[in-house]
């Protein structure tokens, strides 16, 4: 009887995948892969080391781990991904109940280490970043129907609040040919959703190819003929070219949706977290998308309460943000990261200053939610139909304007025919709750 793993996997859809690919390696070494951690012999615990509260979530659980662990119900605990690569030294001392931490670069040995912890060794291995594998077979966790394609690892960028570059070190992109054959074997698994991530998807390929190569990219994924969606998250601005625009105006396949992390619009603000830009040149940019991509749907993140960040220049952000009108936005609190040149920044800002600051935003943002909804009633949109809601007694899914995990869902009724999941149908909206739409499948 092989042993059991399972694996918890949090943060990003980035860390996602590597998880992913680090079932596939463990079920390919003879062990068996249970969807619940609490019911297999060996504990992973993907870790995310972003921020404050993604590494408490971390941490608490590693301590419900624990727990089944001193009860006898998993034989071993095992913590990878971003926490357990940023305190290496720290882990196994301050949480002695695990038995291995393993750095992102010895994902590739992850059966290894789980044959030692089984024989009641313990682990701790910290190889070259560089050795996270870009390549390989995954197990894929979300529902059928869609996939995350990792275009990249890594991040050149400098972001003064960010410890990304330190965690995942030097941006990496993969050749274009390796991602297509990827998304192809998604394809023939079923995936119908493509949705394009890295730690900044515009500057793919800058590094193996010496230019921008997001734009052919896209190209080369949008002929796969089983795929009917691609989503690209993580586009920063300044790496937005002329040629990515065409691309995401002419290929029916691309969708209409940028996501464009912009943290703030005041220029000094984004200088002293080493973003380019200021709120002029943004909104010239976003000018431009919205003239030349018809029907854009634009997602993007700020961070309230920067160090140093005066009232007057939060109100310049609530301005911008109620002038732009995104049509997806989130506010965070800013998180100051230890070993972060922010976190050493003077004037930090209090806590319950930066929590305020960052609600005002998101009250503003209901409005801006409300408002375009209401611009959707009587509208025909497309679902991809992900379930049934037996509480509501109707239907979900997501639109075209929905990415998974961070917007909202749609919900119908149907009269004619049930939809099968992973279906793409066609509804009509009459109505929203809660900024999200409601109506009836007319196809």
């Amino acid at each position: 009887m092989p042993y059991t793993v399972g694996m918890v996997s949090l943060g990003c859809a980035k860390n996602r995948v590597d998880a992913e690919m680090m079932l596939f390696t463990l079920r390919q070494a003879g062990y068996k892969i249970v969807e619940e951690a609490a019911m297999a012999d060996v504990a992973i615990i993907n870790t995310c080391g972003f921020i404050e509260s993604a590494k408490q979530e971390s941490i608490d659980e590693i301590l419900e781990l624990a727990q089944l662990k001193k009860e006898g119900k998993i034989k071993a605990i095992i913590a990878t991904g971003c926490l357990a690569e940023r305190y290496k030294d720290q882990m196994m001392k301050e949480l002695y109940e695990i038995d291995a931490v393993v750095g992102i670069g010895a994902n590739a040995d992850i059966a290894s280490v789980v044959d030692k912890v089984l024989e009641k060794e313990k682990v701790e291995v910290f190889p070259d970043k560089r050795q996270l594998p870009l390549e390989g077979g995954r197990i894929q966790s979300t529902a059928y129907y869609y996939a995350y394609l990792k275009i990249a690892e890594g991040c050149d960028n400098k972001c003064t609040y960010c410890a990304i570059p330190m965690i995942r070190g030097r941006y990496r992109s993969r050749e274009i040919e390796n991602i297509v054959d990827e998304a192809k074997h998604l394809a023939d698994n079923g995936v119908k959703e493509l949705i394009v991530i890295a730690q900044d998807t515009t500057k793919y390929g800058v590094d193996i190819y010496g230019e921008y190569k997001l734009a052919a990219l896209l190209k080369e994924l949008c002929k796969i003929e089983k795929i009917e969606w691609v989503r690209v998250l993580y586009c920063y601005p300044e790496c937005i070219t002329d040629e990515l625009i065409d691309v995401f105006a002419t290929e029916d396949k691309l969708l209409k949706y940028i996501d464009m992390p912009l943290q703030h619009c005041d220029g000094n603000v984004l200088k002293r977290m080493c973003r380019k830009g200021n709120r002029e040149e943004l909104t010239a940019l976003i000018k431009k998308l919205r003239e030349r991509i018809p029907n854009l749907i634009l997602r993007t993140t700020f961070i309230a309460g920067f160090p140093g960040e005066t009232e007057e220049q939060f109100t310049e952000l609530a301005e911008f943000a109620n002038e732009i009108k995104f049509e997806r936005m989130g506010c965070f609190a800013y998180s100051q990261e230890e070993d972060t040149p922010a976190a050493k920044m003077p004037d930090q800002i209090d806590e319950d200053v930066k929590e305020r600051r960052a609600e005002i935003l998101m009250e503003q943002q209901q409005l801006v939610m409300e408002k375009y909804n209401e611009s959707l009633l009587g509208k025909e949109i497309e679902v991809l139909v992900e379930g049934f809601d037996r509480y509501a007694e109707c239907f979900f899914g997501r639109s075209k304007a929905d990415s998974p995990d961070v917007d909202g869902k749609v919900f119908f009724t149907c009269t004619d025919r049930k939809p099968y999941e992973g279906e793409i149908v066609k509804v009509r909206v009459d109505d929203f709750l809660d900024c999200d739409p409601i109506g009836e499948m007319i196809n």
